[in-house]
């Protein structure tokens, strides 16, 4: 669009004296289909359009003004560094004024600036995502669910049939693409899954519902929606022009970054990323129901980009490269429904030889689940991973509890095809041969992963750890190798030793094969 086919606010916007501060020029306008956005240097000024949707609707002022206030309040949440303020656009004769005194013509959202290159997304362009952001931004995004409200009414879009109306609307949608970039097998095989899900796992929708886990949350939340800027993690641009697309399952809004990765062949950082998250929340549980979103969010990027096909002015070269990544993404959702092998490895070993490190290190090559005996216990206890416990934390009845817990969500993600990895000491014959008794029950693999190093390594370990959720101190290591029970020889055939003061891939790369 030339500049003057913009409307006449615009053009003035794209002048430097039309604002009360100083600009970089030129000033620049990026649009999409519902919004103008002006970068003027310090700050940004976005302006909604007045069209409607259907599923988004800025067709009045009113509604524009509302909106405008809402995306203000709503990413106050994740970054209220950005979002500033909503000022009036007044008129007087042709000249339009930003935060005049009279009867608003227009309402503009003021932001502060960032450069683009802080986004997350062009952060893993230049290759500098790391596990170590993926594991702040869980935390993160823990800390956003932690807070972000939840009420009857909000809960109410959890019911099978709201949830279901959304996945149902993305196949009828998508019907006229099979034989593009979609195939019919795999088309009938998305869909077959999800139908049978819904079906099949109403208890699951119902317990989400009934623990709070659907909140009003961000709804949109992928790499380009996150932004790494003055040494903080924000979360900006969140869904504020339609209910259902908000009111969700917080699994629903990790699935993006999860698919996001996943999609890019990044899977060692969706993993830490995934990880992080339940850890912090203790929401273990809630992965039951991530494959669903998995496979929803990347059917939606499947067929926002197979909408590129119909449009005629989109050039044929950028058509076809729109057919190959829906193409992909159309894959990736179906893959998203294939049943999975599932397995749980035990970790043993006395504080300080290694366990996490070496579960951690096998959790992203695997795609496993980590699931560290010190987070389940204190998310019994009812404190935060990072507290340290009390005495009371510590009982022989709270140590039976985590190992029981951590042994039940283990089973039940394995049976649901996940790998898993029982982080803990499993220095007893009996909490040892429950796992395995469960694992057989279950059809399940099992294998144990024995951690050693000589004891003056694992004295220096626990005496120099810092920034870790375990709070064993090298005092114990004494009664700890008193209590330690020896393998017995129904259990040596799952035994694979680790000598980690030894380099750990190699040894890792066994226990992999296995």
């Amino acid at each position: 669009m030339t500049a003057a086919n913009l409307p006449a606010l615009i053009q003035q916007m794209l002048q430097p004296g039309f604002y009360p501060h100083a600009v970089t020029e030129p000033i620049q306008l990026i649009q999409t289909h519902v919004s103008y956005v002006l970068l003027t240097g310090d700050y940004a000024y976005k302006l909604k359009k007045p069209v409607n949707f259907g599923f988004l609707d800025y067709s009045s002022l009113e509604k524009r003004q509302h909106f405008c206030q809402e995306e203000l309040r709503l990413n106050q949440r994740g970054a209220g560094e950005l979002y500033l303020e909503v000022l009036p656009v007044t008129v007087t004769g042709e000249q339009y004024k930003l935060g005049g005194t009279g009867e608003a013509v227009e309402y503009a959202l003021k932001m502060r600036q960032f450069p683009q290159e802080s986004l997350f997304s062009s952060l893993f362009a230049q290759g500098k995502l790391n596990e170590t952001l993926l594991e702040d931004l869980g935390r993160v995004v823990a800390q956003y669910h932690a807070l972000a409200e939840t009420n009857d009414y909000i809960r109410s879009f959890g019911e099978v049939p709201q949830v279901r109306a959304s996945i149902d609307e993305n196949y009828d949608q998508t019907e006229k693409y099979i034989g593009g970039p979609q195939t019919q097998l795999q088309f009938d095989e998305t869909k077959q899954y999800t139908d049978k899900f819904f079906t099949e796992r109403i208890e699951l929708f119902k317990s989400r519902i009934a623990n709070n886990y659907v909140r009003e949350c961000h709804g949109d939340l992928h790499l380009r929606n996150i932004a790494l800027w003055h040494d903080k993690i924000l979360l900006f641009d969140c869904i504020e022009f339609n209910e259902p697309f908000r009111f969700v399952d917080v699994m629903f809004d990790v699935a993006y970054a999860v698919m996001d990765l996943e999609a890019q062949q990044r899977p060692d950082l969706s993993n830490a990323y995934l990880n992080a998250y339940v850890e912090q929340t203790g929401d273990w549980e809630g992965l039951q129901v991530l494959p669903l979103y998995l496979s929803r969010q990347s059917y939606v990027r499947a067929k926002v980009t197979s909408f590129l096909l119909d449009d005629p002015g989109v050039p044929v070269e950028v058509k076809e490269e729109a057919a190959k990544t829906a193409a992909e993404y159309y894959r990736l959702a179906w893959h998203y429904t294939k049943p999975q092998q599932g397995q749980v490895i035990l970790m043993s070993g006395l504080s300080g030889s290694g366990k996490s490190t070496t579960a951690k290190s096998l959790a992203r090559q695997l795609g496993a689940i980590h699931l560290r005996s010190d987070a389940v216990r204190k998310h019994l206890g009812g404190i935060s991973v990072w507290e340290r416990g009390g005495d009371d934390l510590y009982t022989p009845e709270m140590t039976e509890k985590t190992y029981t817990r951590l042994l039940t969500l283990g089973i039940i993600l394995a049976n649901q095809g996940w790998k898993v990895i029982l982080d803990a000491k499993y220095d007893r014959q009996h909490l040892r041969q429950d796992a395995i008794a469960q694992a057989e029950k279950h059809q399940l693999p099992l294998q144990i992963i024995h951690c050693t190093a000589p004891l003056e390594v694992l004295q220096e370990r626990l005496v120099n750890r810092t920034g870790d959720i375990a709070d064993a101190t090298a005092d114990l290591l004494v009664s700890q190798l008193k209590q330690a029970e020896p393998f017995t020889d129904k259990e040596q055939p799952y035994i694979t030793v680790l000598d980690t003061t030894q380099p750990l891939q190699s040894q890792l790369n066994k226990v992999i094969r296995q």
